[in-house]
């Protein structure tokens, strides 16, 4: 039930739609490079994907500073039923701007 009601409330924020969409459609994705796309400062983005992470949904590698979120695999099937459902809605995402994956 812990888990249900974790996931269910992780879906429950516009932002965290978008960015679970956005992760989702670009694959890995630096954090920095959220921050970026959607103009959020460090601590707001981080406590969203904390989160998604919390919920199931992100697996996080980090690589010196740098911490990359990508969709965790494999996910459970109600979990891929959600992703797949974010895919019907007409969600508005940036495009990815890429600026710290060069940079260590």
């Amino acid at each position: 039930m812990e888990t249900f009601l974790k996931t269910i409330s992780a879906l429950n924020d516009e932002t965290r739609l978008q960015i679970l969409r956005f992760i989702h459609e670009n694959g890995e994705v630096c954090v920095c490079d959220i921050e970026k796309a959607f103009c959020m400062i460090q601590s707001r983005t981080s406590r969203h994907l904390k989160i998604l992470k919390e919920a199931g949904f992100l697996r996080v590698d980090r690589r010196g500073k740098w911490a990359y979120y990508t969709i965790r695999m494999p996910l459970d099937r109600f979990r891929l039923e959600c992703l797949e459902e974010l895919s019907y809605l007409d969600i508005a995402l940036p495009h990815i701007k890429t600026h710290c994956k060069d940079a260590e």
